[in-house]
């Protein structure tokens, strides 16, 4: 593949390589280290890179993700954009994703593929089916085909990168191709069923879990497939240029805020923690998720908490379930954290900005 790539990619590859230094990324890396095995003795964890690169010469970039989407070429230059400034910046990890919205796993169900208009340069998502009898279709099939929807972009973009990297030692060392937006069991079937998921829960409970199962068991499959291409660190991975988290997954779980605690109990906390029971890992949640928090951080194998809407929780629940108890909670609103950092006990050396 390596030799149908663009001029520009490989030009930014080749500076990319030439910019990373060893040393300055492997202190960065111990930083990450430190803060999240409990040796950081700060108030907010806010890491450093030793020295910025600024970038070599001036490579077109890819802008906008409706071109990224379009082949793998402009993909893999749209991601490596991401890798050159952060190498040019103080702050910022090494990485590149197959980045194809949060519609991967409902796309292979059969969920209409939705590229958003080009002028919102925003990911692409799918179309809910809103028909709960094309689920209960669904429930009774086979799980889908892994390389159906958005399964063969993903899945073709990562081989091009593993073939590519190996290339460039120092690229392959230090830039991490960290998993696809796969979001959660939850998420994944509001994305698949729509909203029509919420009367299903009082109507058809049976239902419902059944397709969270077939959803979770996808999950799996998917990840494993993944990991087999890009398998992931023992002691943290990377997700998002701004975060590192112990564990290998991070889940979305954006829908839970929907429910209130004992629908969360039911029918989202036994998917999430079948997965982090398997993998470990962190969450992600949008809006409120003060009303669940305390399940969720019972889990077992839940390293870390990342939320970006502080303004619509009750905070006070969400740091004593979190950093109150050894949970990280990862790049938290900066803001925010000053605010509060005079609370009791402080953060307790658990937060990153």
């Amino acid at each position: 593949m390596i030799d149908k790539l663009s001029r520009e990619t490989l030009a930014l590859l080749d500076d990319i390589e030439a910019r990373i230094d060893p040393e300055v990324e492997e202190n960065y890396t111990d930083q990450w280290r430190d803060f999240l095995y409990d040796r950081f003795d700060g108030d907010i964890f806010s890491p450093v890179r030793k020295k910025c690169s600024a970038p070599i010469s001036e490579i077109p970039a890819i802008d906008n993700i409706n071109d990224a989407i379009e082949s793998y070429d402009n993909m893999l230059r749209h991601q490596l954009a991401g890798v050159s400034n952060s190498l040019g910046k103080k702050r910022g990890n090494l990485c590149v994703r197959a980045n194809y919205g949060t519609g991967i796993l409902s796309s292979l169900f059969g969920a209409e593929i939705f590229v958003m208009p080009r002028e919102m340069n925003t990911l692409p998502t799918t179309r809910a089916l809103n028909d709960t009898e094309l689920i209960r279709a669904k429930v009774e099939a086979e799980m889908p085909d892994l390389m159906s929807g958005f399964g063969t972009q993903v899945f073709e973009f990562g081989e091009l990168c593993a073939e590519v990297f190996e290339k460039y030692p120092k690229i392959k060392k230090y830039v991490t191709v960290y998993h696809p937006d796969l979001q959660g069991p939850l998420d994944i079937c509001e994305l698949l069923w729509g909203g029509e998921i919420f009367y299903a829960m009082y109507d058809e409970p049976e239902l419902v879990h059944a397709m969270l199962c077939l959803v979770t068991d996808t999950y799996i499959a998917f990840i494993e497939k993944w990991f087999k291409m890009f398998p992931p660190s023992e002691e943290m991975n990377i997700h998002w240029g701004m975060l590192r988290h112990r564990g290998a997954i991070m889940l979305r779980n954006d829908s839970a805020m929907n429910l209130q605690p004992d629908f969360y109990r039911e029918f989202a906390m036994p998917y999430d923690g079948e997965l982090l029971a398997k993998y470990g890992g962190a969450v992600h949640f949008c809006g409120r998720g003060d009303h669940y928090i305390e399940m969720l951080c019972s889990l077992p194998g839940l390293y870390g908490v990342q939320m970006s809407q502080p303004e619509y929780n009750d905070m006070e629940i969400i740091y004593k379930n979190t950093v109150d108890r050894g949970i990280k909670l990862l790049a938290f609103n900066k803001k925010t954290a000053e605010a509060h950092l005079s609370r009791a006990g402080g953060f307790r050396h658990n937060l990153s900005i």
